[in-house]
């Protein structure tokens, strides 16, 4: 497949998010339909709150602070819910005892890039499935470490290097950048750098982008992407 002919779409996404885990399932379905076009997925950093400390709140006393009822945060559950199931996800909300800080989540993230394309996209579909489907806490290192095992990653660097400062600041400054350019809210699709798809559309709206895109690429009306 020629380069003229794929495209790089950043995904700026939080593990925490469920749009985000919606987004992912959509934009999994997007890549089939356009099968003559090659995607190339990156995931990028995004926190939704990265005031909640390194190690997690009580996730029912967060949600309440945030939404002030429970009758609330049943209807927002359950507006996503149905959503979740039409692309596979099955939601388990009450499942989740911890509110997590996910930084830690996505410097194992970042390591995966490193790794591969691959390896990456295994991974950030791991723990969207161990925070939603299974009630993981994404800030206990353990579960951190196994997903990347599981993902193909060499665990023992990742034990090693979580405890410590590495990468920390580089996944700030990118989520800073992410901010820069204006992204409020994930998930945020980024097509060659230049065009942005925000929030969780129909596999179809994702798909027609990717083809436009592709399309303009290979006319040479876009440089290449970084």
């Amino acid at each position: 497949m020629t380069a003229e002919n794929s495209i790089t779409v950043d995904v700026v996404s939080d593990v925490v998010c469920p749009w985000c885990f919606i987004g992912q399932k959509r934009l999994d379905k997007a890549i089939a339909a356009v099968g003559d076009v090659g995607v190339h997925v990156r995931w990028r950093p995004f926190q939704l709150d990265p005031t909640i400390p390194q190690g997690g709140m009580d996730r029912r006393q967060y949600m309440l602070g945030k939404f002030g009822s429970e009758e609330r945060i049943r209807q927002i559950h359950a507006r996503i819910e149905p959503l979740g199931e039409a692309e596979g996800i099955h939601f388990a909300f009450g499942a989740i005892k911890v509110a997590p800080n996910t930084l830690d989540a996505h410097r194992v993230i970042r390591w995966a890039g490193a790794a591969g394309e691959d390896v990456q996209n295994r991974l950030v579909r791991r723990l969207f499935q161990l925070n939603f489907e299974e009630g993981a806490d994404l800030g206990d290192f353990a579960v951190l470490t196994e997903a990347a095992r599981e993902a193909g990653m060499d665990a023992s660097v990742v034990e090693t290097l979580l405890p410590t400062d590495a990468d920390v600041d580089a996944v700030r400054n990118e989520i800073a950048t992410a901010s820069r350019m204006g992204i409020t809210g994930v998930p945020c699709f980024l097509l060659e750098g230049k065009y942005a798809v925000m929030g969780a559309q129909d596999a179809d709206t994702l798909a027609d982008a990717i083809r436009q895109v592709a399309q303009a690429k290979a006319r040479g009306e876009l440089e290449t992407a970084g």
